[in-house]
């Protein structure tokens, strides 16, 4: 009689095995994902599995009620002390008595997949750096002197499969007196080693360790960084948090940062110390949300811009100064978290993206890992929006990047009003096509300013300013009902017909909120400060285009906005801008912190890592700096929306304004038509 046939769900594999063979050792023998901590002896209960039976046609077998082996003592015992879901079976316990159909469940498998957040994320394989091990040691004997490293490096050998483990000295420390608590039966966590270090001890416990190891996924950015803290094992967000880079204070945009390190002779090493200590502030205050010992964070993994990158490193950013901005190096990085003086397990590993070009860093080498443009079918454009515009454009033939200085207007710096975002700023705009007034909605709360019940609801944070997507809804509000002409002009009072706009100097200013009867701000919109916007629109604008003609297309299948700012930005108010190209509306969608999500799935599965390296390899990278073109883009996109390029998707959903209120010059009607020239 043949030996017991077992098949495998979701997997498909199947093999035949001896009877009494335990289901954990033919899922391994088949190479089936099936997770196991203890090692098959019934102490972890990872390797749940769920038998079936009756008539398979499919697979061509009948599974009888006695194909396992009966629910023994050490399931009973499970089922006592946790529980065990209806028709669940331990794998390590229950052996192949006839052929078999059995289900892996998603939450016993190894490289179980997280569940996604967004529909256009991609989902995450489980496959992290940092595993837990249970481990019975070889108790000393004086017939047989050897060191209790040595006896545990040899039951990890013997047990695991693991031909070499190293330990660093805090562990050797430690590992002693957890040995003898745990009677010679341990819990480790293993590093799993990578190119350029062997598996590495970074914890242990006395005997079984019912719990889990930590990672970090950081995108460190010129004016915020943000964290997430995940659980190892199950993939978890347990708490994000970000604060502002505290190297602001020497400069708000990357040049000034670089001018600070090039006048000041510790100005590099300056901002390196103040990054790295609000680094670890922010460390601190995230284990303490999620209520962890930092000590057990393990894994940390960082995306960031090349000058943040060169910073965060220790590295003087001078060379990323000046053409040819030449960066230190591109290539991905592994060190230790004590090598960058990180408060965190002083052994955990810390792994850096590789960096695309001297402008174009690893978060945009992070964001092509979330978004996966080379792998699209059609031609996506993926506009990282910040300080420092990253864009990508591409599909499955080829993808190219480049990098566009926008400046910081769009997070509400150098406008007159605005901020960042926080309670009781500015986020959304409409304004009345009749009266020209507007109505808004601030931070913190979901009602419009005309509400009657509105200045009760903000009375505990008032109207503050504006932000970054409050100013773009604005600047394009006013350009469609007429109050900014297509060059970029405020009218007077009398060519708007709005009340709002007054004189203010030589130019005129509209007026979004008076708030000084209060005690509060008055907030305009200056005509300086929609020059801010022009200049920055123009930047990405000039950039994304400057990719499309080296991909040789006049338009793209769709745009995703990036970046944290991006998630809030209306695709419909970013296009009368001019901020992005002429694209279906439904077409434009938000990918949020996409560089964080990149941050995540390379902590999360080190196969992603080696991935996004070849990635970044094969990405054609385009340095706007030496590209004629750019500068010809940049003035006419300084119209809004453009000087010369059409809108026609645009123009079919929004009639914009043709009057022009500098009677003086000829600027343009920026509504998709060509302008005229002078003979």
């Amino acid at each position: 009689m043949s030996d017991p046939l077992v098949i495998f769900t979701p997997s498909g594999k199947r093999g035949r095995f001896p009877k009494g063979t335990p289901v954990l050792t033919a899922a391994r023998q088949l190479g089936v994902d099936l997770d196991s901590v203890c090692g098959g002896r019934g102490i972890c209960s990872k390797c749940q599995i769920t038998p079936s039976y009756g008539e398979f046609p499919k697979h061509g077998v009948t599974v009888q009620d006695d194909a396992l082996s009966a629910w023994n003592a050490v399931e009973q015992r499970y089922e006592e002390k946790r529980g065990l879901k209806p028709g669940r079976r331990l794998g390590c316990q229950a052996t192949l008595q006839g052929d078999v159909v059995i289900d892996v469940p998603p939450e016993s498998q190894v490289h179980k997949q997280v569940v996604r957040k967004r529909a256009e994320a991609r989902e995450i394989v489980l496959n992290p750096p940092t595993k837990l091990y249970y481990v019975e040691v070889a108790e000393p004997d004086m017939h047989d002197p050897s060191g209790d490293f040595e006896r545990l490096q040899d039951a990890l050998r013997d047990q695991w499969g693991f031909e070499r483990v190293s330990a660093d000295l805090n562990i050797l420390q430690k590992m002693q007196p957890i040995l003898r608590k745990g009677d010679w039966k341990v819990t480790v966590a293993i590093h799993l080693g990578d190119e350029e270090s062997p598996h590495r001890i970074m914890h242990i416990w006395p005997g079984y360790y019912d719990g889990t190891v930590y990672g970090l996924a950081v995108d460190l950015g010129s004016t915020t960084i943000a964290a997430h803290l995940c659980d190892l094992a199950s993939g978890e967000v347990l708490a994000s948090s970000g604060v502002m880079n505290p190297q602001i204070r020497f400069g708000e945009d990357l040049m000034s940062r670089v001018s600070y390190s090039m006048m000041n002779a510790s100005g590099a090493q300056e901002m390196t110390e103040a990054v790295r200590e609000g680094m670890n502030g922010l460390f601190s205050q995230i284990a303490a949300e999620a209520g962890i010992d930092k000590n057990l964070i393990v894994d940390a993994v960082f995306v960031c811009n090349p000058v943040m990158h060169h910073l965060f490193l220790g590295i003087d950013p001078f060379e990323l100064g000046q053409a040819p901005f030449a960066l230190a190096t591109s290539n991905e990085i592994r060190l230790r978290a004590s090598d960058l003086d990180l408060n965190i397990h002083p052994s955990a590993h810390v792994y850096l993206l590789p960096c695309i070009a001297g402008h174009v860093g690893a978060d945009a080498a992070a964001v092509a890992l979330s978004e996966a443009p080379d792998k699209s079918e059609d031609l996506v454009l993926i506009v990282d929006v910040g300080t420092n515009a990253e864009i990508l454009l591409g599909n499955k033939e080829k993808v190219l990047a480049c990098s566009s200085p926008t400046g910081p207007a769009f997070e509400g710096a150098q406008i007159s009003s605005g901020q960042r975002a926080a309670p009781g700023a500015i986020e959304r705009v409409e304004i009345d096509p009749i009266s020209k007034v507007p109505r808004f909605k601030v931070i913190g709360c979901d009602l419009w300013s005309g509400d009657p019940a509105f200045e009760d609801a903000i009375a505990t944070t008032g109207v503050t300013g504006i932000c970054g997507s409050g100013i773009i809804e604005m600047v394009a509000e006013m350009r469609m009902n007429g109050i900014v002409d297509a060059a970029g002009l405020i009218g007077t009072a009398g060519q708007t017909h709005s009340a709002n706009v007054f004189a203010d100097g030589r130019t005129n200013s509209y007026l979004v909120y008076d708030g000084t009867e209060k005690g509060g701000p008055r907030i305009t919109v200056t005509n300086r400060d929609i020059r801010e916007i022009q200049m920055a629109k123009a930047a990405l604008y000039s950039g994304a285009r400057l990719l499309m003609d080296k991909f040789g297309v006049d338009k793209v299948d769709r745009v995703v906005l990036a970046g944290a700012f991006g998630a809030h930005i209306s695709p419909k108010h970013a296009m009368v801008l001019g901020m992005i190209p002429d694209c279906p509306l439904e077409k434009v969608t938000s990918a949020g912190n996409a560089a964080g999500t990149g941050a995540r799935i390379a902590l999360l599965n080190t196969e992603a890592r080696a991935e996004i390296e070849e990635t970044v390899r094969a990405i054609h990278k385009v340095e706007t700096a030496i590209e004629p073109r750019f500068q010809e883009h940049f003035v006419n996109a300084s119209a809004i929306p453009n000087a010369v390029d059409p809108f026609p998707i645009l123009n079919s959903v929004v009639s914009l304004p043709e009057e022009t209120f500098n009677t003086g010059a000829d600027s343009g009607d920026g509504g998709g038509r060509r302008r005229r020239r002078r003979a």
